[in-house]
């Protein structure tokens, strides 16, 4: 199955016409699309409290992508607010729960930042990362373009495959070394993952801009484009039993939109979305 969605519920204006309660936002968004990410998670581990609720406001079968914690990530600057990096991912493993429980757990997302390279202390750690989640499932997505260079490619693609990763997929600015290319390789049989980070160039590494957090996704995919991924999604579907697409594209509100044309494409039709909160009066 192919899921199509975007990175959180908050800010995506063009899902919610009307006013309404940033409560309530979920319920709207799961009438919309079966799967989100939860990017709240990366920048603090969330009570189990949050996700109960948010498993309670959503249908059945929608799954949730949860990012991993910066401090699990080394995106952390300065001292990880736990004793040891064992407590830290025992915290975000418990945070998991109420998802596992409601069978509504896609994957955990270690996406590492730019300066995570290709070197053997990098890859000790991924090996410790997938031990410490277990039986978890969890994509992997670099930022740092080593990984694929053309001597590492294939290792990194066996590794990955080896330690029972998801490929987190990436369309993004290529930039140099703080960028990776799209590798359209499927290394796990039952899930893929693909983000769509747009193609803004100019704003992607520009991190001593005054704006740079607002410009970095600001693209908006035009309709060659999508078509082009389209095939290469319907190609990987047949890799893959479930492919998960994440559009991430929204420093201009175009993510949602861009989703939308991508269902379009795929010709997807959800069965159980939950009802448009919006239209019931």
């Amino acid at each position: 199955m192919i899921y199509i969605g975007v990175t959180g519920w908050g800010d995506h204006d063009s899902l919610y016409p009307g006013p309404i309660s940033p409560r309530d936002k979920l319920k709207e968004y799961a009438a919309h699309f079966p799967t989100v990410e939860v990017d709240t998670a990366f920048y603090a581990i969330q009570p189990k409290r949050n996700a109960t609720k948010w498993v309670h406001d959503t249908p059945s079968s929608f799954q949730f992508i949860v990012k991993a914690y910066q401090g699990m990530t080394g995106h952390q600057r300065g001292e990880i607010p736990f004793a040891t990096k064992q407590e830290m991912f025992h915290a975000f493993k418990e945070s998991l729960e109420p998802y596992i429980e409601a069978n509504k757990f896609a994957m955990a997302l270690f996406q590492f930042p730019p300066w995570f390279d290709c070197k053997r202390e990098n890859v000790e750690y991924l090996r410790w990362c997938k031990k410490e989640m277990g039986d978890l499932s969890c994509a992997l997505e670099f930022r740092h373009q080593s990984w694929f260079l053309p001597q590492y490619r294939q290792q990194t693609l066996d590794f990955m495959k080896e330690e029972k990763w998801i490929h987190s997929i990436c369309d993004e600015p290529q930039s140099g070394e703080g960028s990776i290319p799209t590798v359209l390789e499927a290394v796990d049989t039952e899930k893929l993952l693909i983000r769509f980070h747009g193609r803004n160039v100019h704003g992607w590494q520009k991190r001593q801009a005054e704006n740079w957090r607002e410009v970095r996704y600001l693209y908006r995919y035009n309709q060659q484009e999508l078509q082009e991924w389209a095939v290469a999604i319907q190609k990987l579907a047949k890799e893959s039993k479930d492919v998960y697409v994440l559009f991430n594209n929204n420093s201009g509100g175009d993510a949602a939109d861009n989703a939308k044309a991508m269902m379009n494409l795929l010709e997807l039709e959800y069965e159980d979305l939950a009802p448009m909160q919006l239209d019931l009066f």
